[in-house]
């Protein structure tokens, strides 16, 4: 199947809807029926504004995160159209990809 791989990047205190963010979009893309979601913590990153983010021993707070889901070009669509009506701001990267399946279903 061909599709987009989608990493949006955010950190650790982000919260949406009294969740932490990371949490919420794994939660939102379950609700959605995509066919998954991985949510990994980074060590250390920057964005846009060049501010650095870390994982340090005292604060994991501003952790950077990456939440990656593998999407038809239809679910993708769907995503971003909910992402924007909840009014979020989220770097993102969106890449086209083949993916699919191998051996057994697990279900």
């Amino acid at each position: 199947m061909r599709g987009f791989q989608i990493t949006f990047f955010t950190h650790q205190d982000r919260r949406h809807e009294g969740k932490p963010l990371g949490e919420w979009l794994i939660l939102l893309a379950r609700q959605m029926g995509l066919s998954g979601a991985t949510l990994m913590s980074a060590t250390e990153g920057f964005g846009a504004s060049g501010k650095l983010h870390s994982a340090r021993f005292f604060d994991l707070a501003d952790q950077p995160i990456e939440i990656l889901v593998t999407v038809s070009e239809q679910q993708a669509e769907k995503l971003f159209e909910r992402l924007r009506a909840e009014g979020l701001h989220l770097a993102f990267v969106k890449t086209a990809v083949e993916f699919g399946r191998i051996g057994e279903d697990d279900r």
